[in-house]
């Protein structure tokens, strides 16, 4: 069965940055989300309607198997220890194409590895489309598990973060995955 017909489910929880989110239909992640202002506005984000389907409801439920699974490795993630977490399932059906190309490079984007917006461009044959795989980033509805903050400015400055907290959730996220450059003490 497509996972796009299935109900949505999703649930918050605890990690060493914050409340997470994460929303699955069937056994396929479809939206995670970083930790909002509060526990109310994460959950107010993760059990919003999905795009497409006005009748559908995202319900709060307890997460089994393969979304269980990822819940852990997220935690152990977020707490220093580096997982790509490509193994968890993702349903990008409802995504467009130019999107899903952007997310399958940004997703091969190792931990502690970055790219530039204009590097991901190049690699899905779109030279010159730096700013449309910033704007495809911005819409990430999936990020951390696709790490759209491991991609960086052509001078490999921190920009453009639209998860809560913007910029500064990107740099912590680097800290965490021991990206060179992020966190680390410098000589000079």
């Amino acid at each position: 069965m497509d996972p796009s017909c299935l109900p949505a489910e999703a649930t918050l929880f605890d990690t060493t940055i914050g409340i997470c989110a994460i929303a699955w239909s069937g056994a396929t992640v479809i939206r995670f989300q970083l930790p909002e202002a509060s526990p109310a506005a994460t959950r107010a984000r993760i059990t919003r309607r999905r795009a497409g389907l006005p009748d559908d409801e995202v319900r709060e439920e307890t997460p089994t198997g393969v979304i269980a699974e990822a819940i852990t490795g997220i935690r152990a993630h977020l707490a220093g220890e580096l997982d790509d977490l490509r193994w968890i399932p993702l349903d990008t059906s409802g995504i467009p194409e130019f999107h899903r190309a952007v997310y399958d490079v940004t997703r091969a984007i190792a931990p502690g590895r970055t790219l530039t917006y204009g590097q991901v461009a190049d690699r899905i044959g779109a030279p010159g489309a730096a700013q449309a795989v910033g704007q495809a980033l911005g819409r990430n509805p999936i990020p951390l598990i696709i790490p759209c903050h491991r991609v960086l400015a052509a001078d490999n400055a921190l920009t453009g973060f639209s998860a809560p907290g913007g910029v500064t959730t990107k740099q912590r996220l680097l800290e965490i995955e021991r990206t060179p450059g992020f966190g680390e003490p410098t000589l000079f």
